[in-house]
């Protein structure tokens, strides 16, 4: 769970310099347009250039990340789902063989714990994959908004 808490801040603190960079950024490129406009051959054609790429490069490698991020979730997932298949059909087994009353409760008893204790035991580790797909699909876009930033704050 510490490490589950630890990544949700990392994240939240990630996307919070996302905003500020961001902000910065904008700000100083629509200072760089303007001077463009005033005055095309002095303009910065060069940070005029990079403008597009840039976002086509970090969202392209965001998109990638969250492709596999989101591969990686459905295939849990579906691990999860055959398990509990699996665990629900040998209940029914249990159900189906139990000659009293009293066996029949405990095979229901005893799924519908372990049902409980897996899910919530499955949700924490799918809710740590998902921070971590989150964070690697930030990543390329944080890297090259704060890299911006520092840059164009000179």
């Amino acid at each position: 769970m510490q490490k589950t808490a630890r990544n949700a801040l990392r994240n939240a603190q990630a996307g919070q310099e996302l905003a500020e960079a961001s902000a910065a950024v904008i700000t100083r490129r629509l200072g760089i347009m303007g001077e463009a406009m005033a005055n095309p051959l002095r303009a910065d054609h060069a940070e005029l250039g990079r403008m597009g790429t840039e976002k086509v490069e970090a969202m392209a490698a965001s998109a990638g990340a969250a492709y596999a991020g989101a591969m990686d979730l459905a295939e849990r997932a579906g691990r999860v789902a055959a398990r509990e298949g699996a665990e629900a059909a040998d209940c029914m087994a249990k159900l189906a063989r139990a000659d009293t009353p009293f066996a029949f409760a405990a095979a229901q008893t005893d799924w519908a714990m372990g049902a409980w204790s897996r899910a919530i035991s499955d949700g924490w580790a799918f809710y740590g994959a998902a921070l971590k797909a989150q964070g690697q699909a930030l990543a390329p876009v944080h890297a090259k908004a704060t890299a911006n930033a520092r840059r164009l704050k000179r």
